[in-house]
Order: C-alpha cells, then sequence, then structure tokens
C-alpha cells in the first residue's frame, strides 16, 4: 500500500511538471535507496546497516517499484476478468428473467 501510495504520489507530481522530491529518513535525513522486504518498507542505507534490517531480504527501490508494480497489474487484469465474467452472468439472468 505505501508503494502505491508513493507511486501515485509522484506520477502526479511527474504529470504535473512539478519537480518529484525524494522523501528521506526520518531518523537519518538520508534519502530512501532501499526496500526491506520483511518489513514492506522504504529505508536509507544507514538503516540496512542497522541491527533492524541487516538479515532482511532488500531490493534497490527501482525494482522493488518494478516487482509490486507488476504484481498490481496481474490483480488488476484478474479483477477485469472476474468482472467481465460477473457482467456476462448479469446479462444472462436480465436475458432469462425477461
Amino acid at each position: 500500500a505505501r508503494v502505491l501510495e508513493i507511486a501515485k504520489r509522484l506520477s502526479l507530481q511527474a504529470a504535473r511538471g512539478e519537480t518529484v522530491e525524494e522523501e528521506g529518513c526520518e531518523r537519518h535525513q538520508e534519502p530512501l535507496k532501499v526496500f526491506c522486504k520483511d518489513d514492506e518498507a522504504f529505508i536509507c542505507v544507514i538503516c540496512r546497516e542497522s541491527r533492524a534490517h541487516r538479515a532482511h531480504t532488500m531490493l534497490p527501490v527501482q525494482d522493488a517499484v518494478q516487482e509490486y508494480k507488476g504484481q498490481i497489474q496481474a490483480h488488476l487484469q484478474a479483477l477485469k476478468e472476474d468482472r467481465d465474467k460477473l457482467l456476462g452472468f448479469r446479462e444472462v439472468e436480465m436475458r432469462r428473467s425477461w
């Protein structure tokens, strides 16, 4: 959800021609360049080395965005297919009731 929220905000800013600001780590004021898959959170490189994240699976932000974007698109496609099936069932029932 956080990835989607950030992606939407960045897309809106880019569409309006605004400069895209990078969010920073609240603790270290460093750019958030790493995605912790275990905590599902963006973190800075200093946080990555901390005990809290050291053993976690990490991805560069761009890779995480692409991975989650693919997952979101796959889920969206499945939902569209389900919607089309339901609309087909509805149409059949409406015809049958007439």
